[in-house]
């Protein structure tokens, strides 16, 4: 092949190339277009101030389809159905797919990079700013922050992405803002199961909730097929096994009961959780009145009343239900997930 005939083919595939750009571009476009476009029906959202300082308030994971979708938001615990508040496009944090806080500590799990997506945990501080950043090893799944504010934990799926099956691999941190220190993954630390030490190679924590003392705490540990209620003690490093079939557990204001998803019998595979309420006092367990399967690690309202995900139509909404089994469920915020209460 001479000269000509190859500048040629290099000229046309220059142009190929350029038409191939410029359709991604106006494709990507209109999808940032679409997600900026808000939907008949879908709550009002404007951009304004959220902070940890601010009482009285729930916040949220706004998915709202508008300029504010995946933003954290804010409503007043008293109209939680009403117009939205939502961090500005250039604040912190944007698009967390986990989302908690207490006491002006909040933590975010999202996903950055590009092609290659990583995953990171960014603490942050009562004006929502970021204080520091922990590079995670998977998807963000459960993310808590203690009662005092002191102490955050998150949970993230290494391998898998659903707690349906049995094929799934977990790693459970907490961090704790006072001391710097990092606690990275709980299958560090001793398990005692039936009085005993307990060793295997497939132990796997999530979803911990934390007691006032920054120092108790429980989560779930799955081994050998089965799920387990863990109590911790993170300056002796342990974890003692409490009770079957618990999953998910979210500690009471009052530390007297924990709310926790439960696998039931003649549930479909995919959906087989129920909502429960654990009094820790009688062991006396109590279905609630939700009877959809609740895949999330519900929140206390206050301290008579659940609030927890279901699918919606835009990814979640978010429903709320008597923990003491009576009443029937109430969607409580329409395209919202991963609530946090200030009281």
């Amino acid at each position: 092949m001479n000269v000509r005939p190859r500048l040629l083919v290099l000229l046309l595939a220059t142009v190929l190339l350029a038409a191939l750009a410029g359709i991604a571009i106006v494709r990507a476009a209109d999808r940032a277009s679409e997600r900026d476009r808000a939907r008949p029906g879908e709550p009002a959202a404007h951009s304004g101030v959220v902070t940890l300082h601010q009482s009285g308030r729930l916040l949220f994971r706004n998915l709202a389809w508008g300029p504010q979708r995946d933003h954290v938001s804010s409503v007043p615990l008293t109209t939680t159905a009403g117009p939205r508040t939502s961090t500005p496009r250039t604040s912190a944090p944007r698009d967390c797919l986990r989302f908690h806080a207490a006491a002006g500590t909040a933590i975010c799990l999202r996903t950055t990079g590009g092609v290659v997506p990583r995953h990171e945990a960014v603490l942050l501080d009562a004006e929502l700013r970021p204080v520091r950043t922990f590079q995670v090893s998977g998807i963000p799944t459960r993310a808590r922050v203690s009662p005092s504010g002191r102490l955050a934990a998150w949970t993230v799926f290494v391998s898998g992405d659903s707690y349906a099956g049995g094929a799934f691999s977990t790693r459970t941190a907490i961090y704790d803002t006072r001391t710097g220190s990092l606690q990275p993954d709980l299958e560090k630390f001793t398990v005692l199961k039936d009085g005993h030490r307990h060793r295997a190679a497939d132990h796997n924590f999530w979803g911990v909730t934390f007691a006032a003392d920054d120092n108790r705490f429980y989560a779930t540990l799955a081994t050998g097929g089965h799920t387990y209620l863990v109590e911790g003690d993170l300056a002796r490093r342990t974890l003692r096994t409490l009770r079957e079939n618990v999953e998910c557990p979210s500690l009471s204001p009052d530390g007297t009961r924990i709310a926790f998803k439960k696998r039931v019998p003649g549930a479909p595979a995919d959906t087989p959780w129920r909502l429960y309420v654990l009094d820790l006092r009688t062991a006396r367990e109590t279905g609630l009145a939700e009877h959809r399967s609740v895949d999330d690690e519900a929140l206390w309202l206050d301290s008579r009343t659940l609030l927890y995900a279901l699918p919606g139509d835009f990814g979640a909404d978010l429903w709320s239900v008597p923990a003491d089994g009576s009443d029937t469920p109430r969607l409580t915020v329409k395209s919202g997930t991963s609530p946090a209460v200030v009281p």
